[in-house]
């Protein structure tokens, strides 16, 4: 008798242990870029759910069931933050009920709020289209934003999940060490592209023409998150032979119909870009999204 107790015991010590091992920390991811660098950081101890997938527009996502679910039994939401997600983010944490990720909570990380925002501005007036409070949003376009988000994203996770702090110290050293290199590389390659004059459909943009020097001519999108008018882009047209720009460039989740309509009409090429992971064709993670992104950029700059 006392030996089968002893059995009973060692085999309930080896599923608990077992079990413990298998744990997981949850984190919900609301965009790709998000999702990539959460699986960059936290490796085999993560499991990473995606909210959104890089074909749709992160501003305007409906509250499915099955996002409600995803939320409820999560230990961490992994955001962009600065209001991109406004719409939608605030009620889905609301319906989900899970305590531990709500503003507030180390549960509840906004990338965004990590690094400076360009274009904050100095008073807001819905006239003048969806302009952010809190500065542009779109923060993603600069990789230098990444190795930013990417510490205090590493240093959040050792707090949600204290046992596999160290694990988390030393995959960050690894990602930080591929991103340098990575960065040096993007650098060089992406010099041919300072000063070129360019036209931007949405300011989505905004960072990447920050970081690689770009000159925007001109913007489709007469006031943020408003589709142009067929007036509007005919008088961008009448304005191209002064502006000369070498390209049009959308994201791969925007409506580019305003994009081709010009295009068309003035004879210059149409470029979508991944912007986030997955947007295009070999943008399958973080640093595929930057090589593929000035890869097509390159292609169409001479």
């Amino acid at each position: 008798m006392l030996r089968r107790q002893t059995i009973l015991l060692i085999m309930a010590g080896m599923m608990s242990f077992t079990t413990a091992a298998q744990a997981k920390t949850s984190i919900f991811a609301c965009e790709p870029e998000w999702a990539s660098l959460a699986k960059e950081i936290g490796g085999d101890f993560v499991k990473v759910k995606l909210g959104t997938n890089a074909h749709q527009d992160p501003h305007f996502i409906s509250v499915r069931p099955s996002l409600i679910a995803m939320v409820r039994k999560t230990d961490m939401v992994f955001c962009n933050g600065a209001d991109l997600e406004i719409g939608w983010l605030p009620i889905l944490l609301l319906q989900s009920g899970n305590s531990r990720v709500q503003p507030g909570t180390n549960g509840y990380f906004m990338a965004a709020d990590y690094v400076h925002k360009l274009e904050v501005p100095t008073s807001v007036d819905r006239a003048l289209g969806d302009v952010h409070p809190m500065g542009n949003p779109h923060i993603v376009g600069d990789p230098r934003n990444i190795a930013i988000v990417a510490r205090a994203f590493a240093a959040r996770l050792a707090v949600v999940d204290p046992e596999n702090k160290l694990a988390y110290e030393k995959q960050l050293a690894r990602f930080e060490d591929r991103w340098l290199a990575s960065l040096i590389k993007w650098n060089a390659r992406a010099k041919p592209l300072k000063g070129l004059p360019i036209i931007i459909q949405h300011k989505t943009w905004v960072y990447l023409v920050h970081w690689l020097g770009l000159d925007v001519v001109s913007t489709l999108e007469l006031r943020p998150g408003i589709p142009p008018s067929t007036s509007h882009l005919q008088t961008i047209l009448n304005d191209l032979p002064k502006a000369k720009p070498k390209f049009i460039i959308n994201a791969a989740y925007e409506n580019n119909k305003p994009s081709i309509w010009l295009s068309q009409r003035a004879g210059i090429p149409d470029i979508t870009l991944p912007f986030t992971v997955g947007g295009t064709k070999n943008s399958d993670d973080l640093f595929a999204l930057y090589d593929t992104t000035i890869s097509l950029l390159l292609e169409h700059a001479e």
